[in-house]
């Protein structure tokens, strides 16, 4: 990329309020590096503790779900251990006098139906309900699809108290991709 293409970037990440983008391969430890240069960030904002908590708890959800469930991943084998790097796109921002969260990976066609009705049930709830819908799931079996205690949708829309967004796109025959911003 020329140093043009690169400056356009950045110019419309900053007009879209974007403090830190990463698009790439996504693993606990880019996570964790991240996560320090965000809670670095929003300190030398003196960002308010209880949003600084929030958009980290939500930022560390959406980036777990990158590394579970992105579809288009790279696996193998070194020397030491087995690889299975999960690829993503990660936005950390400022819009109408609050944050968000907006994360975007490749799914399976097939679920889209699913996560679509999950979060469409979601987005209708209030504190209250999801709060008994948390409690809810935590007490029965593991959702189909779920690598977790399935509660992770949940805990973004709790701690997002300006809402969830999401949207699809189909990219071809398997695969859709798969965007989610919570708004702090």
């Amino acid at each position: 990329m020329r140093a043009k293409d690169i400056l356009d970037l950045r110019e419309g990440l900053m007009r879209g309020g974007v403090l830190f983008c990463y698009c790439g391969y996504v693993t606990e430890e880019v996570l964790s590096s991240i996560g320090d240069a965000i809670r670095d960030k929003l300190a030398l904002e003196n960002t308010e503790q209880q949003v600084s908590r929030g958009l980290f708890a939500v930022f560390v959800e959406q980036v777990q779900n990158i590394i579970r469930y992105s579809a288009e991943k790279q696996e193998g084998a070194l020397e030491d251990r087995a690889v299975d790097l999960r690829h993503g796109v990660l936005a950390v921002g400022r819009s109408d006098g609050g944050y968000y969260v907006s994360c975007g990976n490749a799914i399976a066609n097939g679920d889209v139906p699913r996560l679509r009705d999950g979060l469409s049930h979601i987005q209708g709830l209030d504190r209250k309900e999801l709060k008994a819908l948390h409690k809810e799931i935590l007490k029965g079996k593991t959702p189909e699809g779920s690598k977790g205690a399935g509660v992770g949708f949940i805990d973004i829309a709790r701690l997002a108290t300006r809402g969830i967004e999401f949207d699809f796109m189909e990219l071809d025959q398997q695969l859709s991709y798969f965007v989610l911003k919570a708004n702090l």
